[in-house]
């Protein structure tokens, strides 16, 4: 039980097994030194990796530095664009109805509550835009950053949206090629036991079976550890998330030069929602919906319908799509044994909000802080780490649901949402107290809240929602509401001054392409 943990053996590649793999390996001295933190990733030949999804959370930032990559590589070897959060369509009946969620929190947010001032105004305009400046970019299409600033600095908060295969790709390279780590192509046949259940080693196809002191499985949906050899149950979700299919392809572009958007597009559908997401070289989209409220003829026909409306009928109906199957849930436990359970083998919920890759970066983040000095003490780490990780999948779902229960669309999918017993208590509690007191600083627990009050602001108050009792008045009212028109002031001007400044996300990424981001 003391044996230091020295190997760490990672099965399955793509974007999560590699981020992974990155993550750990960049944080400790790696390779065959005594000293040093062994990290293998064993990748079956025959099994081809599905991307857990094109668009990322900020936090990617941080995570690509950590490992070592820099940004300009990273946007060119990758396809990738700049996501600075994501607007919906039609996620309300009727015209007019678009909101934003952008990363950048409102004008102000840390010393003051937009809520009540915005909700006392007269006439009411758009949330988004009245609280936050960066929502002035999405229009035109604008880059957060320009040439001249550093790699991994913007003018406003930023995410990404890439080729999720490429960026498969890019990690390997890196990772094998300046972190040490080891690759191995095998398919995983038969694992051994140690005497107090835990692995021992894998045994494959192609070489002598590697011993390791801990686990990761990134084998996706499969879970060939955490599933098929723990037998970890899985927790499904679908009674209060309904996705469980998405029907997706590749839209190119009319014109090389045609703009890239600056965010996600989410169009909601009669039975689901629509993404569209911009590459420098394509769009990616797809519509994932309920197999219980359409089916899959239907789903491609809406599809194609939605991409009539940028390319003409013949070339939109000659695209390929792929049906993707998937069971929104999680493991009951993530991390069992020596074995932890990363990407769509510890579980998957929908694309909505992009919460997939981030999880990624959570479970290897804290695997690399945290690591064990020996196994001893790897039993008090993950029980934190199943915590911890327990609570996170919870948010994900309020956040999710939010959406969804929020909406007036009369078709059934959307009121079936709203039955009783499809919505978790905690959000119901939550909206229960939001009709009377706005989200805040004192609803976030933990420091590091998946979605801080400030995205359930916006989504909120975007989709229309009004609290049914007024704010108890405080002696600070006044003077709340006077600092609030002068906050919502600095983000109108902040917005004018944002797009007059920044250049189009495609001038932006060409320019890269040629010259480069200054390194940090």
């Amino acid at each position: 039980m003391t044996r230091p943990i020295k190997r760490i053996v990672i099965v399955g590649g793509g974007s999560a097994g590699w981020l992974t793999a990155g993550v750990i390996a960049a944080t400790y001295t790696s390779g065959e030194s005594e000293e040093g933190l062994r990290v293998t990733l064993i990748e079956s030949p025959d099994i081809s990796t599905i991307g857990v999804g094109e668009g990322t959370w900020p936090s990617m930032r941080k995570t690509l530095a950590r490992i070592g990559i820099s940004e300009t590589d990273f946007l060119t070897r990758c396809d990738a664009s700049f996501k600075q959060g994501t607007e919906f369509f039609d996620w309300q009946p009727g015209d007019g109805t678009a909101y934003t969620h952008p990363f950048s929190p409102p004008q102000g947010f840390d010393q003051f509550n937009p809520a009540s001032t915005f909700l006392a105004l007269p006439e009411q305009p758009r949330f988004d835009q009245t609280v936050c400046a960066q929502t002035t970019l999405f229009e035109q299409q604008q880059a957060p950053k320009q040439l001249t600033a550093p790699e991994y600095v913007g003018a406003s908060n930023y995410g990404y949206h890439l080729d999720a295969g490429k960026f498969a790709e890019l990690l390997q390279e890196h990772c094998v090629t300046h972190l040490q780590v080891e690759h191995v192509t095998a398919n995983v046949c038969a694992i051994t036991s140690a005497s107090n259940g835990d692995i021992a080693a894998l045994e494959t196809d192609r070489t002598e079976p590697i011993e390791g002191d801990l686990f990761i499985d990134c084998s996706g949906t499969r879970g060939l550890l955490i599933n098929e050899h723990y037998q970890i149950d899985f927790k499904p979700l679908d009674h209060f998330l309904f996705n469980n299919r998405a029907v997706a392809t590749q839209v190119p572009y009319l014109d090389e030069q045609d703009p890239i958007a600056s965010c996600t597009l989410a169009t909601a559908q009669d039975a689901g929602w629509i993404w569209d997401i911009g590459l420098t070289s394509r769009r990616g989209v797809g519509y994932v919906f309920s197999s219980q409220h359409q089916s899959n003829d239907q789903a491609i026909d809406k599809l194609y319908q939605y991409i009539e409306k940028s390319l003409p009928t013949e070339a939109a109906r000659r695209l390929t799509t792929r049906v993707i199957d998937f069971a929104p849930g999680h493991r009951r436990t993530f991390w069992h044994q020596n074995c932890v359970a990363l990407g769509m083998a510890a579980g998957f919920i929908e694309p909505l909000e992009a919460s997939a890759l981030v999880l990624v970066e959570l479970g290897a983040a804290m695997i690399a802080d945290e690591l064990p000095p020996d196994r001893l003490a790897m039993d008090r780490v993950s029980r934190r780490y199943n915590d911890r990780f327990s609570y996170r999948w919870a948010r994900i779902i309020d956040f999710l649901k939010l959406h969804y229960i929020l909406s007036k669309r009369p078709e059934p999918y959307w009121r079936d949402h709203s039955c009783e017993g499809s919505i978790p208590q905690t959000l119901v509690e939550q909206l229960d107290t939001w009709n009377y007191r706005s989200p805040w600083h004192n609803d976030q627990f933990h420091a590091d809240e998946m979605f801080p009050s400030a995205s359930y602001q916006y989504v909120l108050y975007g989709m229309g929602f009004r609290p049914n009792q007024t704010e108890r008045p405080t002696r600070e009212r006044d003077q709340q509401d006077k600092l609030g028109v002068q906050f919502f002031y600095k983000a109108a001007q902040e917005g004018k001054r944002l797009r007059q400044a920044m250049p189009s996300n495609r001038d932006l990424l060409t320019k890269i392409k040629a010259h480069g981001l200054k390194r940090i």
